[in-house]
């Protein structure tokens, strides 16, 4: 039996989703978050050079590291994947 495409595929898979890039956090008191003005500085968890977490929802799907995409001439952020898979695996 020959495979038959199902239209709903071909449908859902022009559909955005939007994907976050979560690259560290930070538990800033009230009071800090307060304080901050333009060019204050708010220390994240991670280094520069740490995995990046994807995630679709609260969902995570994947695993990568920052880098210069290539594509942009102003020196926009691109993330190369590392790990692809069960939001439920882990991907590290």
């Amino acid at each position: 039996m020959p495979d038959q495409k199902n239209p709903k595929d071909e449908l859902l898979q022009g559909v955005s989703v939007d994907l976050r890039v979560c690259v560290g956090s930070a538990s800033p008191t009230i009071k800090e978050l307060m304080e901050l003005t333009p060019n204050s500085i708010l220390p994240l968890s991670t280094r520069i050079d740490d995995p990046v977490e994807l995630y679709i929802g609260d969902k995570l799907i994947a695993k990568g590291f920052l880098e210069s995409s290539a594509d942009s001439e102003y020196g926009a952020l691109a993330v190369r994947l590392t790990a692809i898979g069960d939001p439920t695996a882990d991907l590290s």
